[in-house]
């Protein structure tokens, strides 16, 4: 979310370049108009302009570009550091709790049962941070070998519905089309890795009432496509491509309530573009649920 003193710098910059562009302007056109009779000077002048005015215009935007770099590096720092501190806090209580007194056997073990959970979410963020860092690194898959989504997918939405703890007709999975076997040639661990987070995404989105559905199923472009659905927050159109940035999280009430480091996306979109696919999303807007695809190319055993 963009801060008023945030504002105020991206608002500075952005005049300091348009008085320069029109000042440079104003003085370029006189210029030409006292030396029109010079044909050499005219064009140097004019090339000279251009390059003077491309200089302004991207020394503005690149201004304005590390402002808001900086904002998003700044809401990772703190979303990171409280994704760490509250797990650890609440573990830190239960433990205090357990030394301080005696409690009885149902009670310690719900305490062994949250404190499991509360490491579990302490191990979940480390984990993507170093991924992230991981993806960012490398650019190109290092070892390929032939992965069977159908299998893979429901792997997945397994781990995510046991995860959450959430009926079968909460999260449900799909397929259409699949008449040969669906198998891309790829890391097979990179790929669950994708579909987790995008099946995760979705669920913290929809908030109480979860209504996912991931859908196996293949393009007229002879491309396997894993489509994850939810009826949940919804996302404004200007920010469909923008989710995909690194540390980007779309401004909002709403999204706010939601924990998370904005690091999910960017792991997906990564991971996809190193097996030759794409990651995209859509949404007709707020409050309107969203879908979100990963689309690979087929492998040779298809």
């Amino acid at each position: 979310m963009v801060t008023a003193g945030n504002r105020k710098s991206i608002a500075v910059f952005v005049a300091l370049g348009a008085i320069v562009v029109a000042l440079a302007v104003a003085l370029n056109v006189g210029w030409i108009i006292i030396s029109w009779r010079t044909g050499l000077l005219l064009v140097s002048g004019v090339l000279l302009f251009g390059l003077i005015i491309t200089g302004v215009v991207l020394n503005t935007i690149f201004l304005v570009r590390e402002i808001r770099r900086n904002e998003q590096k700044d809401a990772f720092i703190n979303a990171v550091t409280h994704e760490l501190k509250t797990p650890v806090a609440s573990m830190r209580l239960y433990l205090q709790t357990l030394q301080s007194r005696p409690i009885d056997e149902a009670k310690r073990n719900d305490f062994y049962r949250i404190m499991l959970e509360d490491s579990d979410r302490l191990m979940a963020t480390i984990d993507q941070v170093l991924h992230a860092g991981r993806t960012s690194a490398r650019r190109k898959l290092l070892h390929r070998s032939p992965v069977d989504v159908r299998k893979l997918v429901e792997e997945c939405v397994e781990i995510s519905r046991a995860h959450h703890h959430l009926q079968t007709g909460a999260l449900r999975y799909e397929e259409a089309g699949i008449s040969s076997p669906p198998v891309v040639l790829g890391d097979e661990e990179e790929l669950k890795a994708a579909i987790l987070n995008l099946i995760d995404n979705a669920i913290k989105y929809s908030g109480s009432n979860v209504d996912v559905a991931v859908r196996l199923t293949k393009n007229s472009g002879e491309r396997l496509e894993v489509r994850v659905k939810d009826k949940g927050v919804g996302i404004p159109h200007p920010e469909l491509k923008r989710i995909f940035n690194r540390f980007y999280r779309i401004p909002g009430a709403v999204a706010a309530r939601v924990k998370g480091t904005g690091l999910g996306l960017f792991i997906v979109q990564s991971i996809v573009r190193k097996h030759g696919g794409r990651a995209f999303a859509e949404s007709e807007g707020a409050g309107r649920g969203s879908t979100f695809t990963i689309e690979l190319p087929l492998g040779p055993n298809r």
